[in-house]
């Protein structure tokens, strides 16, 4: 019987994550292509091969970042199945901190499948697990009512909201931020 040498990282039912690759380039701009109309206004990510070489390269090389795919599994063949969104954890902070910000986007073809909450848990379990992290947070726009969604029913709790506090898209927006614990989930 072969031996499985899954890519991922951690797996779940439908989907398992893994780490970002240069070699995801094509598949990762077609999708946020796609998805242009899903993401805007509050989603940018690279929709060409320089803006996603560039992209990837931040989250493969910087120690304070950490970049996941969420993919669909194949049911029948040890290949992974279509990017269906991306999970990662920025500004990492080690020492006293252990915490990090994480962003997010779901691709359209995944929208509203549970897909990125079921990759979301994933994520969360491995950086406290095998990340040492202890914090994760989210800040959110306001309006933007499925990452809330998400954040929340992934057990996250509103800590508090922050006015002009990251620059997108040529202005300061406003954001709720949202927060996990070890301690949060351990006891969830």
């Amino acid at each position: 019987m072969p031996h499985n040498t899954s890519r991922y990282l951690a797996e779940g039912p439908r989907v398992g994550i893994r780490h970002f690759t240069y070699e995801d380039g094509a598949e990762f701009t077609a999708r946020a292509r796609e998805s242009k109309q899903l993401h805007q206004p509050w989603l940018f990510p690279p929709d060409s091969a320089g803006a996603y070489a560039a992209y990837a390269g931040r989250l493969i090389e910087d120690p304070s970042k950490a970049g996941f795919l969420v993919c669909e599994k194949a049911l029948d063949s040890g290949e992974d199945g279509a990017v269906a969104g991306y999970i990662n954890i920025n500004n990492i902070v080690r020492g006293g901190f252990q915490c990090g910000a994480l962003g997010y986007g779901a691709f359209a073809h995944a929208a509203g499948r549970g897909l990125m909450r079921e990759g979301l848990d994933l994520v969360v379990r491995y950086a406290f697990g095998p990340m040492g992290l202890h914090r994760l947070e989210i800040n959110v726009q306001p309006a933007n009512a499925a990452s809330i969604a998400l954040a929340r029913a992934c057990g996250f709790r509103l800590e508090g909201f922050s006015p002009d506090m990251i620059f997108i898209d040529g202005a300061w927006r406003d954001h709720e931020r949202w927060a996990l614990t070890a301690e949060m989930r351990a006891s969830g």
